[in-house]
Parts: C-alpha cells; structure tokens; sequence
C-alpha cells in the first residue's frame, strides 16, 4: 500500500466519480480505476458501490478513508514539525467561509496588525469547507450552524439576530418588533448565492407555518439594489442591516437567531501564525458581539 494509492482513494472517495477524480489528478481513467481495484485486492474487499456512472463509498470505503484522512493529516504535521525545527515556519493561513461578511472588518484589522501574514481566503458551502478541512487543504473554515463531525472541532462565534426588512411605505414599517407570521403573504426577496442561509430563512419562515412566496432569489452583489426597489421584504442578519442603512424590525420569534461559526481539524497540528489568527477572530467576535445583536 503506497502513499499514492490512498490519495488517489481519498479523491474519489470524496468527488464520488471516477471521471472526476481522474480530472483533479491528472491522471488517464483507466489508470486511476486499475489503482483503486489494486487497492481493494490488497485489502480483499471492495470500497465503493457502484451505482450507474457514480460509485459511493461502502461501509469498508468509509473506514479506510477516515484512517486515510489521519494519515495525511500526520504527514502534514511531521512536515511542520520539521519546518518549525528548521525555523521556517510558514506565515501562510488557509480558510475558507461560506459568506464573505464573516471576515468584513476583521480581515482588514488582522493584516493591519499582522503585515507579514499571507491569507489564502476562499468561498464554499458547508459540505466543500468539511470536505477541504478532511483533506487538509485548509486550516480552518467558517461557517454558519458548527459542523458535526468526529474529527472537526466547531465553536459558535456569536449568535446573530435575525431581522426583517420591509419597504419604507409598508403598513409595518412603523413596528419595532415583529412576529413572522403576519408577512406570510408578503413577497419575499432571498440570497441564491448562500445555501445554507436560504435553507435556514425557509426553516424559519416554516415555523412561522408558511412557505415563503420567493419574488426574488438575487446575489448578494445585487440585494441591495433590489431592496430598495420596496418590492418585498427580506430576512437578514442584522449586521449586514446596519452596514447598508437599511430599514428593519425586530423578528418575536425565538428562532430568528443565526449562528456563526469557526472550525478546524482535532488532530493537526496548527503553525503559530494559525493559531494567532483562530484566537483573533474569536476575540474579535467577542468584543463586537453588539454588532450582530438588536439593541
């Protein structure tokens, strides 16, 4: 069993698909296929079940591949250790974040504070940001609700206020405090650029016992113009409210509250400028919790 062998295994594992694995590697197909069916004969059992053109990890794939993910992952840790030894220890910090505004502010502050720090930022949904932790290729991510998983530490940031935003001649714009359910046949302007807010926005509204009638799905490059259209109303973090000078209220319910979160890997080990930077960002929450909260 060579080291090859199981990062061949750990990308299909993870891209579910021959094709596109061979892709990522740069690999032909057949190569990579006759890799994989080497690696089962040595382990005498199979590890995906195949199901049309996709294959799916079986119970014995997903054992491997949660040892597979370990054994990276010390690897990566032995080449800091030497790296640190040598006193070379990389300024560089990987993280990725499912929305943009989670590092508004405090990016600017760190590097302010920090020149000589190299930040390699990108954007992914949950399951890319759980995926990209596994395999290492980042050092900590960003999310909204904290993943649950074995092998990733998760703490909750801050708990941001949810609020509603209404068109300035609306009937409601006077109120300070809302209950959802009296806009329940409101039209409703959503983010379609953020699956798992617009997951959670829904959630919401059906606990208010409606289904949000969506008139408008835009980005979030675009949201503010079309706000100010007064086309609908909007469910959004308070924050971003406040940032663009928008109008909004209260929501009564007890679930309009969206939590931030901060994650990375149990088991490896961070470089000092990591773990500088995971410690600021909590801090910087803490001290601004105001911000995410309606007064």
């Amino acid at each position: 069993m060579e080291l090859l062998q199981l990062k061949y295994f750990q990308t299909v594992a993870y891209t579910e698909h021959i094709s596109k694995a061979a892709q990522q590697l740069n690999i032909a197909q057949p190569s990579l296929s006759l890799t994989i069916k080497r690696l089962e004969d040595e382990l005498g059992t199979t590890l995906f079940d195949r199901k049309g053109r996709n294959i799916q990890l079986n119970s014995s794939g997903k054992i491997l591949l949660k040892h597979v993910n370990r054994i990276f992952t010390e690897i990566e840790n032995a080449q800091m250790e030497i790296q640190s030894e040598e006193h070379h220890i990389s300024n560089i910090i990987r993280i990725s974040i499912t929305n943009p505004r989670f590092l508004t502010g405090l990016i600017s502050e760190y590097i302010n504070s920090n020149p000589q720090t190299q930040i390699h930022q990108g954007i992914g949904t949950k399951s890319e940001i759980i995926t990209s932790l596994h395999k290492g290729d980042i050092d900590v991510g960003i999310t909204g609700h904290p993943i649950q998983e074995e092998e990733i530490e998760s703490c909750v940031l801050v708990n941001e206020d949810i609020v509603l935003v209404v068109p300035s001649h609306h009937a409601y714009a006077g109120k300070t405090k809302i209950s959802l359910h009296l806009v329940a046949n409101e039209p409703f302007i959503s983010l379609a650029d953020n699956v798992e807010y617009s997951n959670f926005t829904t959630m919401l509204c059906g606990k208010a016992g409606f289904v949000p009638n969506q008139a408008f799905e835009v980005d979030s490059h675009i949201l503010l113009e079309i706000i100010k259209l007064d086309q609908g109303v909007a469910l959004l973090p308070v924050s971003v409210c406040r940032k663009l000078g928008l109008h909004y209220i209260k929501i009564a319910d007890d679930s309009a509250i969206y939590p931030i979160s901060l994650s990375w890997t149990k088991q490896k080990s961070m470089s000092s400028s990591v773990q500088h930077f995971r410690d600021f960002i909590t801090s910087y929450y803490e001290v601004n919790a105001d911000l995410f909260m309606v007064n």
